[in-house]
């Protein structure tokens, strides 16, 4: 893991920004995934699980591969759902919300339904997903894999990447350039910052830009 930290004002947009200087131009998720309150944001490392149709019903044990993720998840990671944008049922909900939070998760990302959501929204996780939904998985959707690459909300997700989200997105950085994008990210936001005081003291638009070269 990388040993920068994000600025504070960096935002998504911010990071994605910093990806297309790094010709990494299609790493937003699909836009249709939301947080379920304006206010939340994400931002940690992946932790990916997959799901598929199914139709089996298991009576002894039919959470258990969704158990055994929650289970691994440790401090400062984000909870990756691979549904195949799925909507034959929710993924996500009050329980594992507070399971994921107690053992330091940082949130989840979800190309399918949620559920719970005034629990989760009491519970104080953030979670990021495509609508909601009041139907349980089991016999519907199954566990096919976990910790392994993943394809959420059309891009491609593996374990140590960077997950940052907020209400205009989830934007995955991977691995291999987590410490070039923080790099950019944090010096864009202060040169944002830079500009934004010269908008409030009355320069041009123009002005801004060639002194500052950012919009």
């Amino acid at each position: 893991m990388n040993h920068l930290q994000l600025h504070p004002s960096v935002r998504s947009a911010t990071v994605s920004d910093s990806l297309d200087l790094l010709g990494i131009r299609n790493n937003a998720m699909n836009l249709n995934i939301k947080p379920l309150d304006r206010g939340m944001k994400i931002s940690g490392f992946a932790a990916t699980i997959e799901f598929e149709p199914t139709s089996e019903h298991d009576t002894e044990d039919p959470y258990g591969p969704a158990i055994d993720f929650l289970d691994t998840l440790q401090a400062g990671e984000v909870a990756v759902v691979a549904t195949g944008q799925s909507i034959r049922s929710a993924f996500w909900g009050e329980l594992f919300s507070t399971a994921a939070k107690i053992r330091g998760a940082m949130g989840v990302v979800s190309d399918g339904p949620l559920r719970d959501v005034n629990q989760i929204l009491e519970v104080g996780f953030s979670a990021f997903g495509i609508g909601t939904s009041p139907y349980d998985y089991k016999s519907r959707m199954k566990v096919t894999r976990s910790r392994t690459e993943v394809d959420c909300g059309g891009v491609s997700v593996s374990p140590g990447d960077y997950i940052i989200g907020d209400i205009d997105g989830v934007v995955v950085v991977p691995k291999f350039a987590i410490d070039l994008v923080f790099a950019a990210a944090n010096a864009r936001a202060l040169g944002e910052n830079h500009v934004l005081k010269d908008l409030q003291a009355g320069s041009s638009v123009r002005a801004a830009w060639d002194k500052h070269h950012i919009l």
